[in-house]
């Protein structure tokens, strides 16, 4: 996801464009986050207490009037985990934990639907999250 003033710019790891899909998701991005920045993350949609793939995978539709139905019926999040670039600072030959402490910095104010990963070295609390989250995505 790239910002820079008030443009937004999200790609999937293909490089396809997906701002279009998730008209919602930009306004927000554009508020939360630093004038200038590129992120890691993932576009996410939740249906009650689990991710649901499904749903995020029926956003991608070639009608508009669908996306925007979509839109409104099930609004997507952000989830950021990695701070690539952060106004003119190239940040990726950076350490991955000073990245980190960046990312934590930069979108220490962010409110939902934009979302910084959780992040822990404990490794009970790890584990309970890894229990917790196995298959979150699935449908199975």
């Amino acid at each position: 996801m790239f910002k820079s003033g008030d443009d937004i710019y999200i790609q999937s790891r293909d490089e396809k464009p997906l701002g279009r899909y998730f008209p919602e998701l930009e306004a927000s991005l554009r508020a939360a986050l630093p004038a200038r920045c590129v992120l890691d993350g993932e576009i996410v949609i939740a249906t009650g207490d689990r991710l649901d793939f499904e749903a995020l995978l029926l956003r991608i539709h070639p009608a508009a009037t669908r996306v925007k139905m979509l839109a409104a019926r099930s609004p997507s999040a952000y989830v950021a985990w990695d701070l690539l670039a952060l106004d003119d600072e190239d940040l990726r030959a950076v350490p991955q934990g000073e990245r980190r402490k960046r990312l934590e910095a930069a979108l220490a104010n962010v409110k939902p639907p934009v979302f910084v990963t959780p992040a822990t070295r404990d490794r009970e609390i790890a584990k309970v999250w890894f229990d917790r989250f196995e298959g979150a995505g699935s449908t199975a």
